[in-house]
């Protein structure tokens, strides 16, 4: 996988630490438009989850699937997966706008669901998704991977738990990527499959807003998109930004763009400022600038008490997929709240809805 060219395979590896005994939790796989399913199934293998199976019509994706987790069997339609009794969770990577209907029939087979982001691209969608959750019981769980799937993000919100820079106050998001156009399939570039720059990778800057500030529910105060150098892709939002005001007070900025240049080592500088009452938190995700072949997790706390750079690369873990794998069998909600889940989704539609268009 390209990791560190191409944002789209982003799939970080952990050390195992599973949380079950093999066979425990099995789950598979439908629908592999987006690189993410790497790095979904990869977090849940390593949390002691089995993945039986596999399902998408395009056998060049299976192939290339098959190669990363060898074991998994190759079920011969959707239906085969859906009527599994041993399958638990399902994972899936469809193309965006796809994503909820798929949801919603995995959960009417009575399993639960992990979509990669932005799990939804209308309000229509989200309420559907609502319904049935209320109507099954089961999960409708997201892939916030900018949160859950990168150590120094995961070592900020246990930071904040602690009490390190006291209660949150503001977010600021940067999460530039790179568009790498030629390998993107077609339907990225067509905003009613994609949802708009603001409610796809915006989605991971507002649920790490909700995350770290402790918001349940926010008002989107400004957003703005713009194609600004890609006419040839004239759906295309190639930047985006966004002010949204916490009902605690919190209030969070975030800047989206795909101008990340191919002179840089990663896919994307992401970034975030985090500030609190006693003292701030800044992030720097996936790399060092300037610092060849350099690795992420860089995170700097300041504090009454000290000011300190850590480098976590390693040493922290991605604890969500645990987490997930336990609330699926205990019925629990550790790794992530379902109103948390679809709060962030919805704020993400709401800043795109309302974006003003500039450029």
């Amino acid at each position: 996988m390209a990791i560190k060219s191409d944002g789209m395979n982003y799939a970080p590896k952990g050390k195992p630490n599973p949380v079950v005994k093999k066979g425990e939790f099995n789950f598979s796989a439908i629908a592999l438009d987006h690189g993410h399913i790497y790095g979904m199934c990869g977090g849940l293998t390593e949390a002691g989850g089995v993945l039986k199976s596999v399902y998408d019509p395009d056998p060049r994706k299976l192939d290339a699937f098959r190669r990363e987790f060898p074991g998994v069997k190759i079920a011969a339609n959707e239906e085969e997966i859906l009527r599994d009794p041993e399958v638990l969770l399902i994972a899936g990577a469809a193309v965006t706008s796809e994503r909820c209907a798929l949801g919603l029939r995995v959960m009417s087979a009575g399993k639960d669901y992990f979509t990669d982001k932005a799990p939804f691209t209308t309000l229509e969608q989200l309420e559907s998704a609502k319904v049935k959750v209320r109507e099954t019981g089961k999960k409708y769980m997201v892939y916030y991977s900018e949160r859950i799937h990168v150590e120094s993000a995961v070592f900020a919100g246990q930071l904040i738990e602690q009490g390190a820079i006291g209660k949150v106050i503001q977010v600021i998001g940067l999460g530039p990527h790179r568009l790498g156009a030629a390998s993107r399939p077609d339907w990225f570039f067509k905003k009613e499959k994609y949802g708009g720059i603001l409610c796809d990778i915006g989605s991971h800057q507002i649920e790490q807003f909700l995350s770290y500030a402790g918001v349940k529910d926010a008002t989107v105060t400004s957003s703005q998109v713009a194609n600004y150098n890609h006419p040839e892709y004239p759906e295309l939002e190639d930047f985006g930004d966004a002010a949204l005001f916490g009902d605690n007070g919190a209030t969070h900025y975030f800047r989206v763009d795909w101008f990340t240049p191919d002179g840089l080592q990663m896919w994307g500088d992401g970034r975030s400022f985090i500030l609190g009452t006693d003292g701030f938190i800044e992030q720097r995700k996936y790399m060092q600038l300037g610092e060849k072949e350099s690795r992420g997790g860089h995170l700097y706390l300041a504090n009454s008490k000290e000011e300190t750079y850590y480098n976590i690369e390693g040493k922290v873990g991605y604890p969500y997929f645990g987490q997930l794998i336990l609330d699926c069998l205990n019925r629990t909600e550790t790794a992530m709240t379902q109103k948390h889940a679809f709060k962030a989704a919805e704020l993400c539609i709401k800043a795109q809805m309302q974006a003003v268009k500039i450029a």
